[in-house]
């Protein structure tokens, strides 16, 4: 949620010792535009230059600090290599070979130089040898002090150097170390019991580690210098999302307290009855709506756990009040297919029920947009097109928005600020089909009150999920033909629409036009992203309908799609999947009562991470212990999509490797909101920025 900078620097208003135009330039690369950004550019690993080293006690493949005097040099003719220095000590000889030279290097590279260099050790046509090592010509009749501390590894940009940027630092912690800087923010009395040092001393000691510490404590971020640092920046994030929270709770709502006859004569017209869970959130929900401030609860439940029903009470309690309720989607498949299901569920009840997506024809959505306005559509499904700027609604009071996990915060805030109307903000309600494994939901979704639909409904039976590589193809084939041929339907996805060069994949074009040959008794399908609204639907219906043996995808089916008599899956190029993608395909089988299989179809060579994940699969159809697999393998920007978009980035911290404080950081920023208000607002600012601006209503 670090929200990058865009403004340039020079060195006026950097204000530190070194740092010119061209070296701001190089440091903004880098998002550096200030002593306290580069102070928070914190070393990704160290080296233990604290010892000089005797050359017969250096081992192949270790990196060491060695000094000697130069006895020879050499520019061979032949080969890459430029430069061959020969260096001595008192225990024996090893060379120096460089590849490039520079002017500065061949004046330094002269017989009797005395040399401090420091590099990996090899073994070479020569013997021991060092390429390209980082030296220090040592003056005749001087002593060079060896580090007194570990040698901080930045992450650099051209033009840059690993030296420039320790120099720049060592500066900046003088001026640290002079200055107000990073005021400390935390009370003592919550730091003690910790055995935190100060901010400073943290700051001094990441990049400047005593010579008695072991790397490997500092690359496993387990000391206390930098637990210190990555507690106060997940403190700050976390009060960042609860101050959201209070913000939006002090805004009033519409209290949806009447309850007319729409509910109940909906439940009493389900062909099935609720589960427990279900009961439970429906009920959780019904509370949130009838306050007078807006609800912000999200739903989390397993692929078929009934999360759309769910959604229907919430909106029928708007409606019963008579207000309006929207649902937006991800996705248009899903979008359509949620239509069709509430057009079927409330239509009956006297509800008007309207969609909305970019692909509607314009004279379709100007009547779309009428009806909003007029009030005459009550309840409207949708994508993103919901909340474009065109779209007025005359008494919006609830927001669902399924699959959360596509949606950031940011999303969150702009539906409210879209729903706002006169005085009033909508209720908001996200769904999502992955679980939230429980260290991100603390941290990424603290603004949300959280209902877990922990049940599925009766009658399911587990999916058998088995991993056949590619080459058993026709074996694969063969178990299509007889699971159609005993009546029952099967999904094939493909990864892709068309053919790839880059990527190893069978399009979904292709697939379906060689599985149509192979089993010609059977009626092949297609459905992929670029069809049209009507042709996806069209397809949809046909499969629903049984007209459909087989039906050919893309990831489009990933969620919502619902036909219980498709009771085999088989995923193409598996191996290239995430684990909570593979886990939603594979649920949309699995919703009869018929035995249910999904066969992942690998391709080799396989990953080590790919090799995991079908393990996993293969082993648990449990979503949250699928969830919590994926967040290790895959870490938390990839699981909650935001990998590429930059709304996810810390500093200092790693949600899974420093998972056990966020127990302590729960309840130290409830202290902090109750007792130490005053130092909320720069404890925001220091860690997550201007990232928290979209946050106030």
């Amino acid at each position: 949620m670090r929200v990058k900078k865009t403004n340039t620097t020079d060195k006026s208003t950097f204000g530190l010792r070194g740092v010119g135009k061209q070296i701001a330039k190089h440091l903004a690369r880098l998002d550096i535009f200030s002593i306290d950004d580069l102070l928070f550019h914190l070393p990704t690993r160290y080296q233990d230059r604290t010892k000089i080293q005797l050359i017969r006690q250096l081992i192949i493949g270790d990196h060491a600090v060695v000094e000697g005097t130069v006895k020879a040099i050499s520019a061979p003719n032949r080969g890459r290599t430029k430069l061959l220095c020969e260096l001595h000590d008192e225990s024996g000889v090893m060379h120096l070979r460089f590849f490039h030279v520079l002017s500065f290097q061949k004046d330094a590279f002269k017989p009797g130089a005395r040399l401090r260099c420091y590099s990996e050790v090899r073994l070479g046509a020569t013997g021991l040898e060092m390429i390209h090592p980082e030296f220090q010509l040592i003056e005749p009749h001087k002593t060079i002090p060896v580090d007194q501390h570990l040698t901080p590894i930045y992450p650099a940009t051209e033009g840059l150097s690993q030296y420039m940027l320790r120099k720049l630092t060592t500066n900046a912690l003088d001026v640290m170390t002079k200055n107000e800087l990073f005021q400390e923010l935390l009370p003592q009395t919550l730091l003690q019991p910790l055995s935190f040092p100060t901010l400073k001393e943290a700051i001094q000691f990441v990049h400047r580690p005593p010579r008695e510490i072991e790397v490997t404590h500092l690359l496993a971020n387990k000391t206390l210098s930098q637990q210190r640092l990555v507690f106060e920046e997940l403190l700050a994030h976390r009060i960042s999302l609860l101050n959201l929270k209070h913000a939006f709770q002090t805004q009033a709502a519409v209290a949806l307290t009447k309850e007319n006859k729409l509910t109940k004569l909906f439940q009493q017209r389900l062909p099935f009855k609720l589960t427990n869970a279900q009961e439970r959130v429906a009920a959780e929900i019904k509370v949130d709506l009838e306050r007078g401030h807006p609800m912000l609860r999200l739903v989390q439940g397993d692929v078929g756990s009934g999360k759309t029903v769910i959604a229907a009470l919430a909106m029928l309690q708007a409606v019963d009040n008579g207000y309006q309720a929207a649902l937006m989607a991800p996705t248009e498949l899903l979008a359509e297919q949620h239509y069709r299901v509430f057009k079927n569920w409330l239509e009956p009840l006297g509800i008007s029920v309207a969609f909305l997506s970019g692909n509607v024809k314009a004279s379709e959505r100007k009547a779309v947009y009428q009806a909003l306005a007029d009030n005459e559509a009550q309840v409207i499904i949708g994508t993103h097109a919901l909340f474009q700027e065109d779209v007025t609604y005359a008494n919006l009071a609830l927001v669902v928005v399924d699959e959360q996990h596509r949606f950031g915060v940011h999303q969150r805030a702009l539906l409210r600020e879209k729903g706002m109307q006169a005085k009033y903000y909508p209720h908001q309600l996200v769904m999502t089909a992955t679980p939230i494994p429980r260290t991100l939901a603390m941290s990424f979704y603290a603004d949300l009150d959280c209902s877990t639909i922990d049940e599925l409904p009766p009658g399911r039976t587990p999916i058998v999920t088995s991993v056949i590589a590619n080459a058993k193809r026709d074996e694969v084939i063969k178990r299509i033909r007889d699971a159609c041929q005993q009546g029952r339907q099967t999904y094939w996805v493909c990864p892709l629409i068309e053919e790839s060069d880059a990527l190893d994949c069978q399009a979904a074009t292709k697939t379906s036009e060689e599985l149509q040959k192979c089993l010609r008794d059977l009626h092949v399908g297609l459905i992929h992203g670029r069809m049209t609204s009507a042709e996806k639907a069209d397809v949809m219906q046909a499969f629903s309908q049984g007209k459909i043996h087989l039906l050919v995808a893309t990831t489009v089916i990933e969620v919502g799609v619902d036909v219980p008599n498709a009771s085999l899956m088989i995923i193409e190029n598996a191996e290239r999947l995430g684990l909570s993608q593979l886990h939603q395909l594979r649920g949309r089988v699995g919703r009869g009562a018929v035995a249910s299989h999904c066969v992942l179809l690998y391709q080799y060579p396989l990953s080590d991470l790919a090799k995991e994940r079908l393990t996993v699969m293969r082993e648990t159809n449990d979503g949250f212990q699928i969830a919590q697999r994926d967040l290790e393998l895959r870490g938390p920007g990839e699981v909650l999509g935001t990998r590429q978009t930059g709304e996810l980035s810390f500093r200092v911290a790693d949600l899974i490797r420093d998972s056990e404080l966020l127990p302590q950081i729960q309840k130290t920023a409830e202290i902090i909101i109750k007792d130490h208000s005053q130092i909320i607002e720069p404890l925001i600012k220091r860690w997550v920025g201007d990232g928290n601006e979209y946050g106030k209503v």
